[in-house]
């Protein structure tokens, strides 16, 4: 498949009604909840045992009540997926920022660049070490932690931050050798 037209990827998309059941239901509660269903569902949907993990650790990482607030997790997933130049996890993601921030311009931003968006310095700091664990996460050293601690994240909150951009390192790049296409209601989510 080509990116263009309506095609969401590269590879096949099975017929929600061949899915099994438990994914079934996931997809449409998900649509019943946004009012479509994000294009990353159907096309993972292809592999029901990758479906079912992926989904987990996302709910682990993405919704667990732990140190960082939602928030703080979409800006981390926003910026992870700007250095892997992801335009699907950009957008969908950005659409959630957007609305967990209450600001139409905050997603844009970080995508552009995080350290001159509008961001506190503890905010930034958890960019950097997110931006770090993507690109140079063997030069991760005692200063970065050090940093961390000075703006009060605890060593849970370090795990979270690494772990999201780790997990969203793969799922950069699952979207990105898929040609995954972002929905197009994503990008006037929170506006």
């Amino acid at each position: 498949m080509t990116s263009h037209g309506d095609k969401i990827c590269r590879f096949p998309i099975p017929e929600i009604s061949s899915l099994p059941e438990d994914i079934r239901k996931e997809i449409l509660k998900i649509q019943e909840k946004m009012g479509f269903v994000p294009n990353v569902f159907l096309i993972l949907s292809r592999r029901p045992e990758e479906f079912r993990a992926f989904f987990a650790f996302n709910r682990t990482l993405m919704e667990e009540e732990r140190g960082l607030t939602k928030a703080e997790k979409e800006m981390i997933v926003v910026a992870t997926s700007a250095e892997n130049n992801c335009q699907y996890c950009v957008v969908a993601h950005g659409a959630v920022l957007r609305i967990r921030t209450k600001n139409p311009t905050i997603a844009d931003q970080i995508a552009i660049n995080y350290r001159k968006a509008d961001l506190s310095e503890r905010e930034i700091a958890m960019l950097d070490f997110a931006v770090k664990v993507t690109n140079e996460s063997d030069k991760i050293s005692d200063d970065d932690y050090q940093k961390l601690y000075s703006f009060n994240f605890s060593d849970e909150d370090i795990w979270d931050i690494a772990s999201i951009s780790a997990f969203f390192g793969m799922s950069n790049r699952l979207a990105n050798f898929g040609n995954m296409r972002p929905n197009r209601e994503f990008f006037s989510m929170g506006r």
